[in-house]
């Protein structure tokens, strides 16, 4: 922002996360002597998410204050996680039926019924059906396994996580005039809605806090840092630092997320080199990493034995909501980029880049990663920039990211079920820049 002076930059982003979802396998573990399944499975079949393209707007000005220092304003989305599938509730299977019978150890099944492993109660027909009473009260006073269908998945199963960043960037050039700095305080605000996670109520330090209750809100703010020089008229450097981001819980969803629904955006730090190798052809290469293993919520594993958090009270910490409640089991990711910028003329320059990151989480976090598939590893970007009048351009560039699969066995909840999720992306976006 030190080098370019009073301008405006407003864009927009067309982008597509699709096909993205998951395939459960039909070799969930099954009792011999009842049929039943030994414990929660995924219903078997490939499902894709609904909901194809997202509009993702940017906007930022810079105001040069007088010869060494600038001013400016940043407004645009940092991502999220989209995710809606209609066809059927993922986690349909991970509770009783509403309101049915659970017997406890050495209890006798009532005559006409056989008991599941984990103690719910089927007739004994062909096919068997689960044993429901609305009137039997829930423990301590009765032994109803789900009263009023509290612990059903109903309906579509999805999350949409959105943020939006607001920076405002002072830069200051010093007296060679080759390098500046910058500094910018980061406000961010997002929302999340949750829906179809029903049955993990059960497991929960909050139960009504976990599912389907709207959307919720968290505000914050961090700090952004950087420098760029110019070593020679051929080679700069650039590197800058966001912290984290220390965001307000969500309160609606305390008992779904770790720490009692906290979720701070993780920090991020950014190393750029750029190469003029001839005066129409400039080589860049960045190296970004994402903190994700830092923030709780994010990164905290899935792949736990949680079944103390059904039966336990008080329930202990690993539980959904406590201080190391499940997460998504994210790792921190390492990005490489690779650039080329060829200037045809004055006026049209044409770009292309490739980007490769390091996988986000192992094959056995994929319980939870259903509602956020970000399995993406290569970004493949061509665009063009065309100068129309000295104070004017337009930019257009369109991105593909091929479909990329995380499969392997499943998490110790779902026993020995395998899957995998998958996603596939394309991005189109276009821009236009002023100066003053």
């Amino acid at each position: 922002m030190a080098f370019i002076g009073t301008s405006l930059d407003v864009g927009l982003a067309f982008f597509n996360p699709s096909a993205r979802g998951y395939e459960a396998n039909n070799d969930f573990s099954v009792d011999p002597a009842s049929g039943f399944p030994t414990g929660p499975f995924i219903t078997p079949g490939r499902y894709d998410s609904e909901g194809d393209w997202f509009l993702i707007p940017s906007f930022g000005f810079n105001y040069e204050l007088d010869e060494k220092s600038t001013i400016g304003f940043a407004l645009f989305g940092n991502g999220g996680m989209n995710s809606d599938y209609r066809d059927r509730p993922v986690w349909e299977n991970f509770a009783a039926a509403p309101n049915q019978l659970a017997i406890g150890p050495g209890m006798t099944p009532p005559p006409g019924t056989i008991a599941s492993p984990g103690g719910l109660l089927f007739t004994q027909t062909n096919p068997p059906m689960p044993v429901t009473d609305p009137n039997m009260p829930p423990p301590p006073n009765g032994n109803n396994a789900n009263p009023g269908g509290f612990l059903s998945a109903t309906g579509s199963t999805g999350v949409n996580l959105e943020q939006l960043f607001i920076e405002i960037p002072y830069t200051f050039k010093f007296a060679d005039g080759k390098q500046a700095v910058g500094i910018a305080p980061v406000f961010a605000m997002q929302s999340i809605e949750v829906k179809g996670l029903q049955p993990f109520r059960a497991a929960s330090l909050y139960p009504d806090k976990v599912s389907n209750n709207g959307t919720d809100w968290s505000y914050g703010a961090g700090l952004h840092l950087g420098w760029y020089g110019e070593v020679t008229d051929q080679l700069a450097f650039g590197m800058s630092y966001r912290t984290k981001m220390w965001m307000s819980e969500f309160d609606d969803y305390k008992g779904l997320f770790a720490n009692q629904g906290e979720f701070d955006i993780p920090a991020m730090l950014n190393f750029g080199v750029a190469f003029k190798a001839r005066p129409d052809l400039t080589l860049a290469f960045d190296y970004q990493r994402i903190f994700y293993g830092e923030v709780s919520s994010i990164s905290n594993s899935n792949d736990n034995d949680i079944s103390p958090c059904f039966t336990s009270n008080p329930k202990p910490a690993f539980c959904l909501g406590g201080d190391d409640g499940l997460g998504f089991g994210w790792d921190s990711m390492d990005i490489f980029k690779l650039g080329v910028r060829y200037d045809h003329d004055e006026k049209l320059s044409l770009m292309g880049g490739v980007s490769y990151n390091t996988e986000f989480a192992s094959s056995r976090q994929a319980l939870f990663n259903i509602l956020a598939p970000a399995t993406i590893r290569w970004h493949l970007t061509l665009g063009a920039s065309y100068r129309f009048t000295e104070k004017d351009e337009f930019a257009l560039a369109f991105s593909y990211m091929p479909e990329e699969e995380l499969s392997g066995t499943s998490p110790s909840i779902t026993q020995a079920q395998t899957g995998s999720i998958y996603m596939e992306q394309m991005d189109i976006q276009i821009g236009w820049n002023h100066r003053f």
